[in-house]
């Protein structure tokens, strides 16, 4: 089997345990598995191959969450071929993507993707984890960054984990606003030396993401709230849509080679809300979130 197909088969593995434990928390909100095809085409550049995408709307705890499998192939524009490691036009991309907008302000949403990408001349794997709060946990934080680092130092030989944690913190900050969209995790691209070691870390990073974000449902998914924060987190949600459209990769990437947009855009919440100069009172909870989405060290020793 190529390095390619197994890891096909690991993402897909993958996104099946992932919906098992979303769907345990919620009791009876399942999801919608929707297993799609490309047409074969002759049409120049038409993308070929498929996916699954899982959507479970309107939970108990989860608004919305988003879990895709993809597997395809197709060609490049040279533009766009220009800006990607590698040589060739042709290409072949498989990963997991996933987005989890909880229903409790008190729960953060949450993103992660692995894949793998290929081209004539080779091919590279990249992905992350990052965590975006409403209401600031520092707990709940440092949990997960300590979780993500963990799986980077077993792996120190591929990943630096300095690096990719600033990585992230630079990737998920939306200039317009001069704010980071969360609290950060990892983020890496363009992972292309020493293959077998680079995929023994994604399964490792994958591994990472229930024992970093389920636990931080389960403490506060039934926390009461009001009125007030939910206005807050619709608010918040707005950053989130405003980053995905305007800077994210993965949207960027699937929608000019063809994806499945209905699959692209499920990482979009179902509610949001934009006001006109929306700024948080002084010294309240929702100040405070803006005052720890700026980057710091949450997995270092000194955190508690």
């Amino acid at each position: 089997m190529s390095l390619f197909d197994e890891s096909a088969a690991y993402f897909r593995d993958l996104q099946e345990r992932i919906l098992t434990a979303v769907e345990g928390l919620e009791g009876d909100a399942t999801f919608l598995r929707d297993d799609w095809s490309r047409p074969v085409s002759e049409e120049p550049g038409a993308l070929q191959g498929g996916g699954y995408t899982c959507v479970l709307q309107d939970g108990a705890v989860f608004e919305r969450a988003g879990v895709n499998f993809s597997r395809v192939s197709g060609v490049f524009s040279e533009e766009f071929a220009a800006s990607m490691p590698g040589e060739g036009l042709a290409f072949e991309a498989t990963g997991i993507s996933l987005v989890i907008h909880p229903v409790n302000p008190y729960v953060p949403t949450v993103h992660m993707n692995l894949r793998r990408l290929s081209r004539p001349s080779g091919g590279w794997f990249g992905g992350g984890a990052d965590l975006t709060p409403y209401y600031l946990d520092e707990a709940d934080v440092i949990h997960f960054h300590r979780t993500l680092k963990t799986a980077c130092l077993t792996h120190a030989q591929v990943v630096d984990y300095p690096k990719v944690k600033q990585w992230c913190d630079d990737y998920f900050y939306l200039p317009h606003r001069k704010e980071h969209r969360g609290v950060g995790g990892v983020f890496f691209d363009h992972m292309s030396d020493r293959p077998a070691e680079t995929f023994a870390f994604i399964r490792a990073a994958g591994e990472a993401f229930l024992a970093a974000y389920l636990p931080i449902v389960e403490r506060n998914k039934d926390r009461p709230y009001g009125e007030r924060e939910r206005d807050w987190q619709l608010h918040r949600r707005g950053r989130y849509v405003e980053f995905n459209l305007i800077h994210d990769r993965g949207t960027t990437f699937g929608l000019k080679t063809g994806g499945r947009t209905e699959s692209i855009l499920v990482s979009m919440p179902p509610s949001v809300r934009w006001g006109y100069r929306h700024e948080p009172e002084p010294d309240t909870p929702e100040a405070a979130l803006l005052e720890g989405l700026k980057p710091r060290d949450w997995a270092g020793e000194g955190a508690v």
